[in-house]
Order: C-alpha cells, then sequence, then structure tokens
C-alpha cells in the first residue's frame, strides 16, 4: 500500500460558521489524482479550500501531508503549505508580470536563489508546459488554454508534493481541455504528485482521475466516493451515476 497524503472524517465544510457539505470522509494515496464533482453549488471549491488548509472546516478532522493544519501551529503550517502547489479558477495570473516573471515569484520569495539559476528554474517549468515561446508574454497577450498552462507552471514552481486545481478545464474547447488532462497525467508520472481537482467535466475527469468524491446536493452529504468509471455505473450510488450519466461523453 501506499503513503497516506489526504485524509478526512466526518468533515464538514461551509462558511461562516454555516455549513454547506458534511460527512466527508476518504483517504487519498501518495501519487493519486482525485476529483471533487458534483453539481454546481454542491460546496466543491469549498471542499478543496478546506482539505488543503486554506479555510477551516467547521468541525470534523482531515490531516495532510500528516499534518491536521486546523490545529497545527504557525511554523507547521507554513511548512505544510510550502509543499503544495495551486491552480485557481481563472488562473489568477499577475497581469503586469510576464509568464516567466509570474513562475519566478513564488521561487524568489522562497528559495532565493541567484538571479541566473532563478530564471532557469523559471524556464524549465514553463517548458514543461509547452510555453518555452511565450515566456516574456503578458498575460493579455496569450489564449486561456495558454494562461491555464501559465498558471500549472507557477504551482508547479516549488515542486509540490501535492497539486490542488480548482476546474482546470473550465472555458477550454475539447481539444484544449484534453491537452490540459494529459498534462495533468504528464505532471503525475514525472514527478508522482499526488492531485486533487474541483472539475464539472465528466469526460477529465473519466480521462484523469483515479478517485471520484461525489458531493450530493439533496442531501448536503458526500454521497459517494470510488473509482469515476465504478460510479457511471453503479446502482449503489444512483445520484452519482446520474450525474456522470447526464453529462458523459463517449
Amino acid at each position: 500500500m501506499g503513503r497516506e497524503v489526504l485524509a478526512c472524517e466526518n468533515l464538514c465544510v461551509g462558511h461562516g460558521g454555516r455549513a454547506i457539505m458534511s460527512d466527508v470522509s476518504f483517504s487519498l494515496e501518495h501519487g493519486r489524482i482525485l476529483a471533487v464533482v458534483g453539481p454546481s453549488g454542491c460546496g466543491k471549491s469549498t471542499l478543496m479550500r478546506a482539505l488543503s488548509g486554506l479555510d477551516e472546516p467547521v468541525s470534523g478532522r482531515s490531516t495532510l501531508l500528516g499534518q491536521d493544519l486546523a490545529v497545527a501551529t504557525a511554523g507547521e503550517r507554513e511548512d505544510t503549505l510550502r509543499r503544495l502547489g495551486f491552480l485557481f479558477q481563472g488562473s489568477a495570473l499577475f497581469s503586469s508580470l510576464t509568464l516567466r516573471e509570474n513562475v519566478e515569484l513564488p521561487i524568489r520569495e522562497f528559495l532565493s536563489p541567484p538571479r541566473r539559476e532563478l530564471r532557469q528554474l523559471a524556464e524549465y517549468k514553463l517548458a514543461l508546459v509547452g510555453l518555452s515561446d511565450a515566456m516574456d508574454k503578458l498575460p493579455s497577450e496569450i489564449s486561456g488554454g495558454m494562461a491555464k498552462r501559465a498558471a500549472l507552471a507557477r504551482a508547479l514552481a516549488l515542486d509540490p508534493e501535492v497539486l490542488f486545481l480548482d476546474e482546470p478545464g473550465a472555458g477550454l474547447d475539447p481539444v484544449t481541455a484534453s491537452r490540459m488532462d494529459e498534462l495533468i497525467l504528464r505532471v503525475r508520472e514525472a514527478f508522482g504528485t499526488t492531485i486533487v481537482m474541483v472539475s464539472h467535466e465528466v469526460p477529465s475527469i473519466l480521462r484523469t482521475a483515479d478517485y471520484c468524491v461525489y458531493l450530493d446536493t439533496d442531501t448536503g452529504r458526500m454521497g459517494a466516493y470510488g473509482p469515476p468509471r465504478d460510479l457511471l455505473t453503479s446502482d449503489a450510488h444512483p445520484r452519482a451515476r446520474a450525474f456522470f450519466s447526464q453529462t458523459h461523453r463517449t
């Protein structure tokens, strides 16, 4: 069995103490890809923020890389967050910086390497996502798909052990979305990265995810957990099956 990277037990998440989704319990091993899925408004991004330590849960317990961030000291929390990478919705690139400068930013902040090494590290990450020819462009000068890849390069800047992706395929055409899926799989294979992604794109989920957490808006609870193709055909989880079946494209 692999090393457990992420686990939660009876986790309840929400905003301002108000619960959105409860009874979330599962564990994830090193090097696996987990998709958090469910209808719009079910709390997918809220759950991911709680799992990653960006927000505190309403109740319950979760551990990430062996650390419960809700009760961790400031030093323990900083050390754990340093081992994570994030790709946010909308890419969240700094508009006044070039793509290379966007990737250099976290490297400079946490590692402070010599200028030449900093540039080489940033260029390597951008080359990894196929943006060698766009390093000196501003975010406004590139397409949405390129912006997603640049944001992924920045998320990979510090060689994270766990990568959190919020809707990596949102707004992309099918061909570009498929290339993003291939890139996610390549990152996992090349670096052994554990990946947690929020997505409503069923074709992408079926291509990339090892496991899925399905959030059920009707009950306000986690409705299912398992391999996505199992949930697609499962009689034991009819709501999850319906979600996958309604949006699945062969």
